[in-house]
């Protein structure tokens, strides 16, 4: 499903070239979920946006779905690709605040002009407890409602793979514990390859997998045996 092969970014700065990941090379299979964790800094968001197809890598592959090598797309095309195949959480929740939850929710159906658009957003926004609380705006809303509306856009699309980054970052630990069990449940019910990045060690533990960034490096992978056998 997602498979890289000596991904390695590189920016210029003012005191020279900036290395921020080097030599990644990882294949993360359809329906897994995988945590990517490291340290501030170490490159694990950067990586996230590369999978994405959301930033170039500066040397090696990305390909996505088997055989579509994003690297050689243009920005167009990427963003064709997402629309098709990719889903996102934010930890910022990223919402529209002139939409109403059920128009956030509505908008990727739309984009693709889905004439079930509203119903399927109706359906997902009842199924994260949000059904009382549609014509609700994203102000109106908590911290882990909004994140709830989050889920359910994202998984609106259908997506094959879902990225998520830092989902319960800005949420205290109980709010955080629903949204993984929230996040989870959704992503086992739609069949979604799962890529996430976290320092949260509750919800790393919940993947099948989880890769360890440090300084820009993949250092080591670890299989997450409590979730391997749940």
């Amino acid at each position: 499903m997602i498979k890289t092969n000596d991904v390695c970014k590189v920016v210029e700065t003012s005191e020279g070239a900036l290395v921020i990941l080097e030599g990644i090379t990882l294949e993360i299979n359809q329906g897994e979920s995988v945590a990517i964790v490291g340290a501030s800094g170490s490159g694990k968001t950067t990586l996230l946006s590369l999978l994405a197809g959301l930033d170039s890598p500066s040397e090696g592959t990305i390909v996505l779905g088997g055989d579509q090598d994003i690297t050689m797309m243009s920005e167009a095309q990427r963003a064709k690709l997402r629309g098709e195949m990719v889903g996102f959480v934010f930890q910022t929740f990223q919402l529209l605040s002139s939409l109403t939850a059920l128009e956030n929710v509505m908008l990727p159906g739309e984009l693709r002009s889905d004439p079930q658009a509203e119903d399927n957003a109706k359906k997902l926004l009842d199924r994260v407890g949000l059904g009382h609380r549609l014509q609700h705006y994203p102000r109106q809303l908590s911290g882990g409602e909004q994140q709830r509306v989050a889920i359910a856009r994202a998984f609106a699309s259908n997506p094959k793979i879902l990225f998520a980054d830092e989902p319960t970052g800005n949420l205290d630990a109980k709010t955080g514990a629903k949204i993984i069990d929230l996040l989870f449940d959704l992503n086992a019910d739609f069949g979604t390859t799962l890529v996430l990045v976290t320092h949260d060690a509750r919800l790393a533990s919940r993947c099948e997998r989880s890769i360890l960034i440090e300084a820009g490096q993949l250092v080591s992978e670890v299989l997450e045996t409590s979730a391997a056998t749940a």
